[in-house]
Formats: C-alpha cells, structure tokens, sequence
C-alpha cells in the first residue's frame, strides 16, 4: 500500500493513470521530489483520504476496513465524486463524441448513423446515472455528515448499474474495432479504442470508490446514528 512518507512522484510511476485522478482530489501536477504528506498539505488535502483514493485506484484487492471511516477526513469525498462526474461528462465523453463523428462522416451512412446512436444513448444514460446520484445520494451523505438522518432517501445506485456502463463502452468499443472498415482514418480510429477503454477502466474505478468507500461510509454513518 502507498504511504504518507512516499515521494508522489513513486506514486505515479507505480501508476501513471493516478495523473488523471490528482485533479479531482484537487492536487495539481508539479510537486517535485516532495513526498505524499507534503504535497497533501500544501493542497489542503486529506492525506489518509489521498491515499484511501490512490490505493484503491491502483490495488485490486484493497477495500478499506470499517474503522478507517472514524479516523480519515472524509469530508472530500462528494466533491471527489462530483469532479470525477465532471470529468467523465464535461471532458472524456465530448472528446470521444468527436472522434465518433469525424469517423462517422468518412463511413457507409448506415454504420454512421448506429454508431452515433449508441454513443448518444450511453452518454444519456451515464449523464441521467450521475444526475440521481447527486440528486439523491450525495445530499442524503452531506446531511449525515451534518448529524442529520433524513428517512426515505434512496439508496447509492448498485455495482450491477455500474457494471452495465462499463458493459455498454465495451460493446461501443467491439463496434469500433470489429465493424469499421479498416481503411477509414485508421490512425483517429485507434485513438478512439484507446479513449474508450482508458474511460471504461476510471469508470471501473470509480465504480469501485462507490461501492467500497462510499456505500459502506454512509451505512457506517447511519449506524452510528442510531
């Protein structure tokens, strides 16, 4: 597991993908040979939430234990989620759709038109997916963080729900790289598999974040209520 005492610039080297997760802690590139801890605190980060997110981002078989929650600042972890949302929906995805477009304009109008339509029925229900969660989860998570237990609030969206995302980038990705003719901006096509499954792995991740941090943190929170 990483640690406080370890360089970040380590960190990253172990896992190049962390380059794209500092941002939505809020630590920004450029941290020289300074070590976790110091670059947590010139951030104003949490330092043991930093590194709950990165060793869960990097170790498969991390989970953290139920006891952390009452030690760690979990106070970042909604504006985690809601910058990663940002991420995925407001760069990754709009990045991806032009790829899909500019391909689509050099192909048979027929496939053209499939694969825009599954892209746009993905991006809608990934965009409505994260809308309920910071509808209902994430203020329902705020309020128990405040001592206040609303009753009747939904439920964090399941690992099926996420897992069926995940499913459907793999399927645009089979459609790519399966039935677009060889010929047609090969090089652009590439980059466009490539995009997909960097984006299917986050979401994987991210799904994890939800499902190992997120839902056991509110569960411990409303125990603790009682």
């Amino acid at each position: 597991m990483f640690t406080q005492r370890m360089k970040l610039a380590d960190i990253i080297a172990a896992n190049y993908n962390l380059i794209l997760v500092l941002p939505r802690i809020g630590i920004a590139l450029g941290f020289g040979e300074k070590s976790v801890k110091e670059v947590c605190a010139a951030s104003h980060v949490p330092v043991d939430f930093m590194l709950m997110i990165c060793n869960l981002y990097t170790f498969d078989d991390y989970r953290p234990e139920i006891d952390e929650f009452s030690k760690v600042d979990m106070s970042p972890l909604v504006p985690y989620l809601k910058a990663s949302h940002s991420y995925y929906t407001a760069e990754r995805l709009p990045h991806i759709g032009k790829h899909i477009n500019h391909i689509a304009k050099g192909i048979d109008e027929r496939y053209g038109r499939v694969l825009k339509q599954f892209y746009s029925d993905f991006r809608t229900e990934i965009t409505e997916h994260f809308l309920l969660e910071e509808k209902y989860d994430f203020p329902k998570l705020l309020s128990l963080q405040q001592g206040i237990r609303k009753r009747g609030s939904a439920k964090t969206h399941s690992e099926k729900s996420h897992s069926m995302l995940v499913d459907k980038l793999n399927d645009l990705t089979q459609i790519v790289y399966k039935y677009l003719p060889g010929n047609v901006l090969p090089e652009e096509t590439m980059e466009l598999v490539f995009d997909i499954l960097q984006l299917s792995s986050d979401i994987q991740k991210h799904a994890l974040v939800e499902d190992r941090i997120l839902l056991p943190y509110i569960d411990w929170l409303e125990r603790s209520a009682e």
